[in-house]
């Protein structure tokens, strides 16, 4: 619900063609609605609080009444999550992975799944010479960090999921270490959500536009999910979902007759 995200920025602004396009994605497979009032993309500047949740709050509480799935609030403001959560919302997905003044308060108050990013830096600065010594061990480091503070804050382990964070203060070889050894990640022993539909450094590497870059970003899911990924955050529903099922017809496949 921006004018400015990277791929679809400013196409669901209005909020009755929001709402279906939100029915679009569950009829195409979505099992996650996830809604942003604040573009993420690099360069991008935050927004106020009450602009967040004038962009965010109406279509919540519209989708909440009518989708069979879960509403994801994209946000670090934890006065956001409050509101979402109290708008019908039931899922939080922050890039700052709590770090905001008062949002593991909020967060242990609220009691609803939280997927933990790990960024380096802001998005207004994150990529600006992304730098690691061993990218997979500083976020596989980071996560155990930020899973202890929030066994501080009372949040229970059932609740957290980790998102590597591709794209947000990494270069193109950070994105793809974090790739090739995702199962590292996925060894700390939560579930794992990859987002990665569309994104430049998949752009980079086939020298294509946003607009050509599907069949990379599901060829990258389907390596996700083999790599132990749980939850594929996606632009493209449909094909994403024919190409996880089909992986998961294949891993289920055994020598006994139908």
């Amino acid at each position: 619900m921006t004018p400015d995200s990277f791929f679809d920025g400013g196409k669901y602004l209005d909020i009755d063609r929001a709402i279906q396009k939100a029915h679009q994605m569950v009829s195409e497979g979505a099992g996650i609605i996830d809604i942003g009032g604040e573009s993420t993309q690099p360069g991008s500047e935050s927004v106020s609080i009450d602009l967040e949740i004038q962009r965010t709050i109406p279509i919540i509480k519209i989708l909440s009444q009518e989708l069979s799935v879960p509403i994801s609030i994209d946000t670090s403001k934890p006065e956001v999550m409050e509101a979402a959560i109290e708008a019908g919302a039931s899922f939080i997905n922050d890039i700052n992975a709590l770090r905001t003044k008062g949002a593991l308060e909020v967060a242990s108050d609220l009691k609803v799944p939280i997927c933990l990013m790990h960024m380096q830096g802001t998005p207004k600065t994150m990529q600006i010479n992304p730098h690691y010594h061993n990218v997979v061990e500083e976020v596989k480091n980071f996560f155990i960090d930020r899973i202890n503070i929030c066994t501080q804050y009372g949040i229970s382990h059932e609740y957290l999921i980790l998102d590597p964070g591709f794209g947000f203060g990494k270069n193109v070889t950070h994105n793809l270490l974090l790739l090739k050894y995702l199962n590292s990640i996925c060894s700390i022993g939560f579930p794992v959500l990859v987002g990665i539909s569309r994104k430049s450094f998949i752009g980079a590497l086939l020298d294509d536009p946003i607009e050509n870059r599907l069949y990379g970003s599901v060829s990258l899911a389907a390596l996700a999910i083999w790599e132990g990924a749980k939850i594929i955050r996606t632009h493209d529903v449909r094909v994403t979902r024919q190409i996880l099922t089909l992986y998961d017809r294949v891993m289920k496949a055994n020598n006994q007759r139908e």
